[in-house]
């Protein structure tokens, strides 16, 4: 297994030992002990979800405010531009996004450290993404980042998505930090 820095302070790639042949393939797509050693997880994880997208769907740009969630992705099937946004406000990328292709047959998975907007546009004809959290999704916490957000300038490969009715009311950075809804967690390499 096979961790590897991003230019955003936390957020890891991580590409597991895949042991293939003709049959297909078998990994380990979790183990504890090595992850909190790889990572530095303070938090367990305590909640899993899944989605299914099609095809220029876009998911985010989302996080909780006061219950910050780290999250463990991959995708089981298809491909997607995951995006994750630093909103940590002491953190020395504020501000700043990293955009990474993850991919079924790939299987590399990503962390995501608490205090992070995430999102994802479906590039193949459906994904299937799954991901862990070390909070609880907490309805009344959550908020949306605009995936659009010109002072981002995010280069999302899909030019006009297929965006849902809730994301298509997030605010702008510029809009959160005067709210004060930006996460409460603290920069950790």
């Amino acid at each position: 297994m096979k961790v590897l820095d991003t230019r955003l302070p936390g957020v890891k790639r991580i590409q597991p030992a895949m042991h293939a042949d003709e049959r297909g393939y078998f990994l380990e797509s979790f183990q504890a002990n090595r992850y909190q050693e790889l990572l530095g997880l303070a938090q367990p994880f305590v909640q899993s979800n899944c989605s299914h997208s099609k095809y220029a769907v876009l998911r985010g740009l989302h996080f909780q405010v006061q219950h910050p969630q780290g999250k463990l992705l991959h995708v089981t099937r298809g491909e997607i531009f995951d995006v994750v946004v630093d909103l940590r406000g002491a953190s020395s990328t504020f501000g700043q996004w990293e955009g990474i292709t993850l991919s079924g047959r790939s299987q590399e998975q990503l962390w995501i450290p608490p205090g992070l907007a995430h999102g994802f546009v479906v590039l193949s004809e459906e994904a299937d993404v799954a991901y862990q959290c070390t909070d609880y999704y907490q309805p009344g916490d959550e908020a949306c980042l605009r995936w659009d957000d010109p002072s981002l300038a995010i280069a999302w490969p899909i030019a006009k998505p297929l965006i849902s009715a809730k994301d298509q009311y997030g605010l702008s950075l510029e809009a959160l930090q005067a709210a004060g809804r930006l996460p409460f967690a603290p920069c950790r390499p």
